[in-house]
């Protein structure tokens, strides 16, 4: 139903632009490109990329490529899915809902005039100090839309690479820079007063004036023996800049949308730099249509959110999960045969709800979760015991070990651990704490894999109180839960890390994960800033 609201919708939108285009000519053509203001003798041929000169090889040799980011590193043409995530994620609903309901006006205007305008709903107001989105959020959305072709003809196979962009530094630099091993990035920085943006940036003259431009395309290093290198250029949509790629580009070379058509999103081996923390709530691109669906979707999704969780809190398992099947929570079960006898459950960590999955899969009710910073609200809602951990190795052990003498329906009870810390969304595992393996008991590994369409359930720097919220806002959130076979201690001598070690090994191969060395503090210093240890934490390790 959804589906048919949204494009009855976009198809009356599209009708208004279309009629006032027509009665708006100073619109109907757009400014030239940098390529088209380029002198006659810099222009290049626009059919397609593989005319570059090649790196090695006979004629000049190309030891700088200069590429405009918007049509040309970035296969889509339009810039609105990334201030839309920026005004959802740091200015919440209302300004995105705003910034939606301007982008006919947006339709309107050149690309250069609507990147400002958006710039100003997206950050006007917004404190400079908390912005951590262009490190922890939006690398996610600009790398699943870089050009495989373009990246390797402009970055792969150069001596150095230089990144132009209309849009605000703060937004692009970090994933050019990390995670594509971009060298230099022009772009215009954010105006600010008394610590919070203005909704402004730079222009291109004042940019080009703040950095030193021989030494951004590494004239100085690269170009100043006079043996004939040259400087490429890669345009792209708008005109901004159009006197850098004037002045240094002696070629610049615009892919048609014939040329761009078969263009491949470039594939995570050939990142620089692996994506493996992100954050931010929303889980898709925000393209103008699929925003639109998710606001029409919010008043249904959020009285779904209370009624699943209502249903978890109150009804018993052998009910809550073929009701919450109903309510579109799907789940997958590989079972193993030997789940009445495990004890210790060892999973990796995907969401709050990793322990619920677990507990109603395996059909234990006295199985209890062993927690790290979840709010308290969690914790009371929470169908099964969880008890805190509290980072000292001792306390804990004492704490699991209780916990796994205390009387169950099965001669004793059970406890569920995600040795991780913490959680993660892309494919990898982090190191495996070995805390667990001092317990004496066998292991059950456990596999889990979450699937998400419109909202992530977990946060590294908002309210881990809405975490469960979000979770099950989602239309169908799914759940793959794979038992493995145990892992016997025994057979690994006093166990420590090579059980750790072999367990995340096991756990991998069924997920196809890779596993990594990586730990909570690993991801909270990317994406919040700080160690991850929550006050709550420290002062209970202060008072032992």
């Amino acid at each position: 139903m959804s589906k048919v609201v949204t494009k009855s919708l976009l198809s009356f939108c599209n009708k208004i632009v279309r009629r006032l285009k027509s009665l708006v000519n100073f619109h109907a053509q757009p400014p030239p490109s940098a390529a088209e203001r380029a002198p006659p003798h810099k222009r290049a041929s626009p059919s397609s990329l593989d005319e570059l000169p090649a790196p090695d090889g006979g004629g000049a040799d190309v030891v700088v490529t200069v590429c405009k980011v918007e049509g040309g590193l970035l296969m889509s043409p339009s810039t609105f899915p990334y201030f839309m995530l920026v005004a959802l994620e740091a200015g919440g609903l209302l300004r995105g809902f705003l910034l939606l309901l301007l982008y006919p006006v947006l339709r309107l205007l050149s690309h250069d005039r609507a990147i400002k305008v958006m710039i100003m709903v997206s950050f006007l107001g917004v404190r400079k100090d908390g912005f951590r989105l262009g490190r922890a959020v939006m690398p996610k959305l600009f790398l699943e839309d870089v050009s495989a072709e373009v990246f390797e003809e402009a970055a792969a196979r150069r001596r150095r690479c230089v990144c132009v962009s209309a849009m605000p530094r703060e937004m692009v630099e970090p994933f050019l820079k990390e995670h594509l091993g971009v060298d230099a990035v022009v772009a215009p920085e954010l105006r600010v007063f008394r610590g919070y943006y203005l909704g402004l940036t730079e222009d291109d003259g004042e940019v080009l004036r703040r950095l030193d431009m021989e030494e951004v395309i590494g004239a100085k290093e690269c170009c100043g023996d006079g043996d004939g290198s040259v400087v490429v250029g890669i345009g792209g949509r708008g005109s901004s800049f159009h006197l850098f790629f004037q002045k240094y580009c002696k070629e610049v070379h615009v892919a048609t949308g014939s040329a761009r058509r078969p263009c491949r999103p470039l594939h995570p081996r050939r990142y620089a730099k692996p994506l493996i923390f992100h954050d931010g709530r929303i889980a898709f691109r925000p393209t103008p249509s699929l925003t639109l669906a998710m606001f029409l979707w919010l008043p249904l999704g959020v009285p779904l959110s209370v009624l699943r969780t209502t249903i978890f809190i109150l009804l018993p398992l052998s009910l809550s999960v073929p009701l919450l099947a109903a309510l579109g929570m799907h789940s997958r079960v590989i079972a193993s045969s030997s789940l009445a006898d495990s004890k210790l459950f060892v999973c990796n960590h995907r969401s709050l709800l990793d322990p619920l999955y677990v507990s109603g899969t395996a059909g234990r009710t006295d199985l209890a979760a062993a927690t790290y910073s979840i709010s308290r609200l969690s914790e009371i809602l929470a169908p099964i015991r969880t008890f805190r951990l509290t980072r000292d190795r001792s306390a804990d052990r004492a704490a699991m070990q209780a916990q796994l003498s205390r009387p169950g329906a099965d001669g004793g009870g059970g406890l569920v651990v995600c040795p991780e810390g913490t959680t993660c969304r892309e494919p990898f595992l982090l190191r495996f704490s070995p805390l667990f393996t001092e317990l004496g008991a066998d292991v059950q590994p456990v596999a889990l894999h979450s699937e998400v369409a419109m909202f992530h359930g977990t946060t590294a720097g908002g309210w881990k109180l809405l975490d469960p919220f979000y979770l099950l806002m989602n239309p169908t959130p799914a759940y793959v839960v794979q038992f493995l076979d145990p892992v016997v201690v025994e057979r690994h001598g006093a166990g420590g890390p090579e059980v750790a070690n072999e367990v995340q090994r096991r756990i991998a191969e069924a997920l196809e994960y890779t596993c990594t060395a990586l730990t909570r503090r690993d991801k909270y210093l990317v994406l919040a800033g700080n160690d991850g240890v929550s006050p709550a934490t420290t002062q209970d390790r202060a008072a032992n």
